[in-house]
């Protein structure tokens, strides 16, 4: 039995919703398409159409190549937008931790990587204890040592569960550290009665985060080994419906180039899932596919302090700053603000800097773009949805819980 609520009533706990809504089910005032000046600033929207176009984007370049998507799911958190990549043909969602996963079979989702190592034994009870109870349910975790086989090896249930090595390099992340360690873990799993082995796994994020020549390399080089690995554990083992998967949101493209070869001895999956959002500023510059944002922040200049300066409602409680500020995109009546630059945020408030003779108002709304939208979702529990944010006068169509 599921206890999430995917059509909320409005709220005190809901964000920027106004009071004049409280006490009505997000669907209910969602049919009647209100104004998004009707909410209270700062507001966060997500952006159906752009959001469309993006899955529709990448699940044709995916399917082009043989490639199958588990989109990383913690981007959003999102049941709602999990159940449209899997009706857009996804194989299946990804997450990062027990709990994720635990949300992600409670909105329904029957194929889950587990991209991580279940040392906890709270969460590897929860796992056995899962794939026994729904023979039907596909979850697939990582492990890199002895010591992470020995953790999932040591719980107690019928039904084996399903792992994938995890292959590593100097200065990543987790994953066994050259191909030898890595194989040495998969003979480790293949002798544990408790577990199955899959197949192999990576990530290619941890060795860069641009697109110069250097970094290319770098992140094409670990790729060619992940695919040398697969390609020895393939052969070295019997392993039923053999998956090999890498790809976050970057690198997508260097995935295929590098694992696909591998496509006719297993199922190569790609793992991105910031896609789905898209953002302003760093997965513009990196992705390799022209995604468009669908977060887009409504803030409101509350300050005019000093003459070059506007301080927003807006701030690290709000907005995401891990990677990059903000970027200010226009006012919401469309009129651009050339030269103005959030130079810092508060916890409630951003600092924007304008150049002389700025034409911005205390009470004028203006429109931001986000970096990184893995960090944007956490901070809002109902975001409204809409189609075309930055067009003129954009209507609520629906709103998203998440689950953090």
């Amino acid at each position: 039995m599921s206890d999430l609520d995917l059509d909320p009533v409005l709220g005190v706990g809901h964000k920027s919703v106004p009071p004049a809504l409280w006490g009505r089910r997000a669907s209910e005032v969602a049919a009647e398409r209100r104004p998004v000046d009707e909410f209270a600033t700062p507001l966060l929207v997500f952006d159906r159409a752009a959001s469309d176009a993006n899955v529709a984007t990448l699940t044709a370049w995916a399917a082009e190549r043989g490639l199958g998507l588990a989109p990383h799911g913690k981007t959003t958190m999102a049941p709602e937008l999990w159940r449209r990549l899997l009706d857009a043909g996804c194989w299946g969602v990804t997450v990062a931790t027990p709990w994720q996963a635990q949300v992600a079979r409670a909105a329904g989702v029957d194929r889950i990587l587990l991209a991580n190592e279940v040392v906890d034994p709270v969460g590897a009870t929860w796992l056995a204890a899962e794939l026994d109870a729904h023979p039907d349910a596909e979850l697939v975790c990582w492990v890199d040592s002895p010591e992470s086989v020995a953790a999932l090896a040591a719980t107690a249930g019928e039904r084996p569960i399903d792992v994938l090595v995890e292959l590593g390099d100097t200065g990543g992340r987790t994953g066994a550290r050259g191909v030898g360690a890595a194989l040495a873990v998969a003979d480790a799993v293949a002798a544990e009665p408790r577990l199955r082995l899959r197949g192999a796994t990576g990530y290619e994020g941890s060795y860069g985060a641009d697109r110069s020549p250097a970094t290319t390399d770098r992140v094409r080089g670990y790729l060619a080994a992940l695919a040398g690995f697969a390609g020895a554990l393939l052969d070295a083992h019997d392993i039923p419906e053999p998956i090999v998967t890498a790809g976050g949101s970057t690198w997508f493209d260097l995935v295929a180039e590098e694992l696909g070869s591998l496509g006719g001895r297993a199922h190569v999956i790609l793992r991105s899932g910031a896609f789905q959002a898209h953002d302003d500023v760093f997965y513009t510059r990196t992705a390799a596919l022209p995604f468009e944002p669908a977060l887009t922040v409504f803030a409101r200049v509350v300050s005019r302090p000093e003459p070059g300066l506007a301080l927003l409602d807006a701030g690290k409680r709000d907005v995401p700053s891990d990677l990059d500020l903000p970027v200010v995109l226009q006012t919401a009546s469309g009129r651009p603000v050339p030269g103005a630059r959030v130079t810092a945020l508060n916890d409630q408030h951003a600092r924007v800097e304008l150049p002389a003779g700025a034409e911005l108002a205390v009470g004028e709304v203006v429109l931001l773009g986000v970096s990184h939208p893995c960090t944007a979702f956490d901070r809002w529990r109902l975001i409204p949805e809409v189609e075309h944010a930055r067009e003129p006068d954009p209507r609520v169509v629906g709103f998203l819980p998440t689950v953090f």
